[in-house]
């Protein structure tokens, strides 16, 4: 069973009917969908007894958190220019660090590091801990309608789920690319418990970091007090039960909106953001209990940046891309915002509108807050990261 919200290319949609076919019992495809790596992005399935780790991706556990604070706009808004150059002086952005000390964290004691996949990869993911990445990740200063102030991020498990990601689907025998099967493994083979593992360690990682960024960002650069906090992945598997069965549901770009669950939703760089609630009804438990994660693309990142080709004389060249750097900027100048980073390839111009496809999925969650930004930060276009996506 496919349920579908909103309108997508055929494309996308051959792709969750690819996942079905596989050995997906169940799945939902969210109004911000568009083709993924295997999976769509927006799109959620249900197998029973199976993990898709291409389904998962390769950005384990990327998600959002918002932290709500007990700063006022009146307090940060003539203040923003200086608090944003703060925010991209002391967090790191893309893969290196800007400073010199790494972030000691109780679970790098956890003993899933002494799996022999993991071992390897664990300094990396020392070194790691906090930085942010680039791509569509941010951290992003926020007013609500009552005028209290919010830090919002977004990021995954950088190197460590990359690298989870393409070892196990190594070892699992699966294909890369975005028009193949999903590569699933049984979860009680000793691959699936082992991934399992690997999988909850990276959760936990994201989750650590993303704590890091957005707390320091509110009590150290904000100097405020925390009141509130709304943490979510949005690329991860859980088990669950549906239909009065029990699913691996695997979440890829895809919010959970079980009700009376939060969430905290973005939009496109410069676009408002949500705070959301999961409620019950029929349509919410056809959905999966599973909502957007932000507002989709409608324009490939080539599409929107352009791409390089070599001219007569074998040099690179920048072909221009769709979205216009004056376009972009004008779309950000005319909301207020203070900008620092960010690409054409992550331009409002090339993301549908976080509204519209809210509108969608009507009757599965409730909007508690819409958060207006006013500063937002993104890497700069010179920043080359592989563990983006």
């Amino acid at each position: 069973m496919l349920k579908v919200f909103g309108l997508h290319d055929e494309g996308t949609l051959v792709q969750m009917r690819t996942c079905l076919d596989a050995g997906g019992s169940y799945a939902v495809l969210c109004a911000d969908g568009h083709k993924g790596y295997s999976q769509p992005v927006g799109g959620v399935v249900a197998y029973e007894g199976k993990i898709s780790i291409s389904g998962v991706g390769y950005d384990i556990a990327c998600g959002n958190l918002a932290c709500k604070t007990d700063a006022r706009l009146a307090d940060v808004l003539p203040h923003i220019e200086r608090i944003m150059n703060d925010v991209v002086n002391q967090i790191s952005f893309g893969v290196g660090r800007i400073n010199n000390s790494p972030i000691d964290h109780e679970l790098f004691d956890d003993d899933a590091w002494s799996m022999d996949i993991l071992a390897s990869m664990k300094q990396k993911a020392v070194a790691q801990l906090g930085t942010v990445g680039s791509g569509n990740h941010y951290v992003d200063i926020f007013e609500d309608e009552e005028g209290w102030i919010w830090v919002g991020v977004h990021f995954g498990s950088r190197g460590l789920g990359h690298g989870t990601a393409t070892t196990f689907l190594h070892l699992a025998g699966g294909k890369n690319g975005m028009d193949v099967p999903p590569t699933l493994v049984d979860e009680q083979s000793e691959i699936g418990q082992n991934y399992l593992r690997a999988m909850g360690l990276a959760g936990r990682y994201a989750y650590a970091g993303r704590e890091y960024v957005a707390r320091h960002v509110a009590t150290k650069i904000l100097r405020a007090t925390i009141t509130d906090e709304v943490h979510n992945h949005h690329n991860f598997a859980w088990k669950e039960n549906h239909f009065g069965k029990d699913f691996w549901v695997v979440r890829k770009g895809a919010t959970p909106a079980f009700p009376g669950q939060r969430g905290f939703v973005g939009g496109s760089m410069g676009d408002n953001a949500v705070i959301i609630e999961g409620i019950e009804s029929p349509l919410s438990k056809e959905s999966l209990y599973s909502t957007v994660h932000g507002a989709g693309r409608i324009m490939s990142r080539t599409a929107a940046l352009g791409k390089f080709i070599k001219d007569e004389n074998g040099k690179k060249q920048r072909q221009p891309g769709l979205v216009r750097h004056d376009e972009m900027m004008k779309w950000i100048r005319d909301k207020g915002i203070c900008l620092r980073g960010a690409d054409l390839d992550e331009a409002p111009q090339a993301y549908r509108r976080l509204p519209d496809v809210l509108k969608e999925h009507n009757g599965t969650i409730k909007i508690l807050h819409t958060l207006r930004p006013i500063g937002v930060s993104m890497a700069t276009k010179d920043i080359v990261d592989p563990y983006k996506d």
